[in-house]
Parts: structure tokens; C-alpha cells; sequence
């Protein structure tokens, strides 16, 4: 049996690859992930802030005279924030990484404006980062900017990462978009080697006892696997390059059903939090096992074998099944 897929160009011998978390800030936790069958994994992320803030924090030092107001950094978010590794420790985790493992290290670099801070990419490259993943995190409140200008912004960052980078790059997106089919394509054509589909958005919550806005995080659950599963169903047939699943993958069967629509990696995070990196070998043997069961010898022919494309029944992932599983509810079965 075949194990193997490819990702991004890379060979690794399983699809299952931690995404970005807290774990990988510790080289010992990203030794067990290899351990436990980890083909490959992403680092947490480098901000766009964060590097933002140092390169502030360093001009203040080099243009402002030993009487000035240090208060002025107060301004920007305290880099606990972020990671207790500042950014240019990040590209000392990424070498540490590489001599620590055998499997690939994807960086993460996550950010959305044009700027200097996009010159880590290049950094991330020369520390040995076999891959980057560029998530683009934009919420775009401004009611005078309209969608076509957000849509162009990640065109703008992917052509501008990819002119000054040799290693491939996936960018890390959200299912926002108006014609999500079309950006696709688009990024794919602005120079993207791959999508990862998708990001989790944070929202705010309210304290009601200190009127305080606060940030909110919840883990994910295994409901949430079903809006990239189907867009990987939708896209496999369009896109060339790779399309990882990520979001609410915490079973063998969430990977199978993943791999079936046509994902080349699954990536999960949360269920690695709440349950041990251990959980990695559980999922690999659940999918060996199916894989025994259905007779499959390898992860590609198993690969997109219920996309959208494969099935008899395409609409199903369209608004067809939105119509059946309306006309089909029962309120005797809740």
C-alpha cells in the first residue's frame, strides 16, 4: 500500500501534516509529530505586526536621540501577543526545526498589506524553510473599498511573495468571496503552487460585566470539515496545483472524506491540542484501514475519487443539495 502523496512539489510519505499551532514552537513537540506519522508541518505564524513592530521599535533606535519618549512603542500590541519568539528568533525555530527532523517545515507567514515585512519571506528561504504558507487574514471594513480592490490585494501579495522566492507557496484563504471558484483560479494563476482551504476567522465576543470587547477562540469540531470539503469537490478539477484541507479534520474519516473530494494533505491542529499529538498515529491506522477495506493501493487513486467532477451526481455539492436537504428535513428526526 502507498501511502504517498505530493504537496506543493514535495514528496511526503503520508497526507497528514499539522497545521499551524502553538506546538510547533517546541522542537521536542515537532519531533514527536514526525514520530507519529506527521508527513510535513507548518509552523505557527509570523505576523505582519510583529515584524512591523521590531522594524518600528529599531527605527525609534536609530533615528531618535537617547532622550526620547520610549512611550511612543506603547502604540503598538505587546509581542506576547504574538509568540514569545520575536521574528527574527522565528528564522532561528526554522534551522532548529530542519536539524531536528527529516520531514518538510512549511513556514507561515500571515499578513495582507504591502510592506516591508513581506522581505521575511525571502528570510524564511535562506533559513531552510522547504515551503511557505501565506495566510492572508483581511476583513475588510471599509464600505468604500469595493470587492474587486480586496480580491486584488491577494493577487498583489502572492505575485509579490513569489517574485522573491525560489520554494513554493500556498496561500491560506478564506471562504469569503463572491465567486470563490474564479479567485481561485486566479491566485493559482497570479503564481500560488497551492490553496489551503480554510482559514478560521476569530470573532470577537462582548464581556457584558466590563463592556469590553474580547477576543474569542474556540477549538474547531469535525462539523466544520464540510465547507472545505466542498470546495476541494468544486475545485479539484479546475486547479493544477495543490489543495490542502484544513478546518474541522479530526478523524480518519474526516481524512478520508477530504482525500475522496480531492485533497492532495489534511491538516489539523485542534485535535492534536485537546487530545495529543499521539491522536496522529489513531488517524494514520484508521486510514490504512479503510484503504484495506475499500481496496485501494495508493493515496492517489483514492485522491478526488468523489469530487465533483467523478461523482454522478455533481450538483450535489452545488445548491441541489441545498434544495434536498431542505425538502428532506424532518423535524421528528432532531
Amino acid at each position: 500500500m502507498n501511502l504517498e502523496t505530493e504537496y506543493l512539489g514535495l514528496k511526503l510519505k503520508n497526507p497528514l501534516v499539522p497545521s499551524a499551532s502553538p506546538l510547533s514552537n517546541d522542537v521536542d513537540a515537532v519531533k514527536k509529530m514526525e514520530d507519529s506519522g506527521a508527513a510535513a508541518v507548518v509552523m505557527y505564524s509570523l505576523f505582519e505586526e510583529q515584524i512591523n513592530q521590531e522594524n518600528q521599535a529599531l527605527d525609534h533606535v536609530l533615528t531618535k536621540s537617547s532622550e526620547g519618549h520610549a512611550e511612543a512603542l506603547s502604540y503598538f500590541p505587546d509581542p506576547g501577543v504574538y509568540h514569545n519568539l520575536h521574528a527574527e528568533d522565528y528564522l532561528e525555530h526554522i534551522q532548529q526545526l530542519k536539524d531536528a527532523v527529516n520531514i518538510p517545515i512549511v513556514a507561515s507567514l500571515n499578513g495582507v498589506s504591502e510592506g516591508g515585512w513581506m522581505s521575511y519571506a525571502q528570510k524564511m528561504e535562506q533559513a531552510g524553510a522547504d515551503a511557505l504558507e501565506l495566510n492572508i487574514y483581511y476583513v475588510a471594513t471599509n464600505p468604500l473599498l469595493n470587492s474587486a480592490e480586496v480580491e486584488q490585494k491577494y493577487i498583489d501579495d502572492i505575485k509579490t511573495v513569489k517574485q522573491n522566492i525560489e520554494i513554493p507557496v500556498a496561500v491560506k484563504l478564506s471562504p469569503y468571496f463572491s465567486s470563490f471558484a474564479n479567485m481561485a483560479v486566479r491566485l493559482e494563476e497570479a503564481g500560488a503552487d497551492g490553496l489551503v482551504l480554510f482559514n478560521r476567522f476569530y470573532q470577537p465576543d462582548i464581556d457584558l460585566e466590563t463592556l469590553e470587547v474580547l477576543p474569542s477562540l474556540e477549538l474547531s469540531s469535525s462539523f466544520e470539515k464540510r465547507i472545505p470539503l466542498r470546495w476541494i469537490a468544486i475545485l479539484r478539477s479546475h486547479i493544477s496545483g495543490s489543495l490542502a484541507a484544513t478546518t474541522g479534520i479530526h478523524t480518519a474519516e474526516d481524512v478520508i472524506k477530504m482525500l475522496l473530494a480531492g485533497a492532495d494533505v489534511t491538516m489539523m491542529a485542534s485535535i492534536l491540542l485537546k487530545e495529543g499529538i499521539d491522536t496522529l498515529e489513531n488517524i494514520l491506522k484508521g486510514l490504512i484501514e479503510f484503504m484495506e477495506e475499500k481496496e485501494y493501493e495508493s493515496i492517489s487513486q483514492m485522491k478526488g475519487a468523489m469530487s465533483s467532477a467523478s461523482v454522478a451526481e455533481p450538483a450535489a455539492f452545488e445548491r441541489a443539495n441545498y434544495i434536498k436537504t431542505l425538502q428532506g428535513f424532518n423535524i421528528d428526526d432532531i
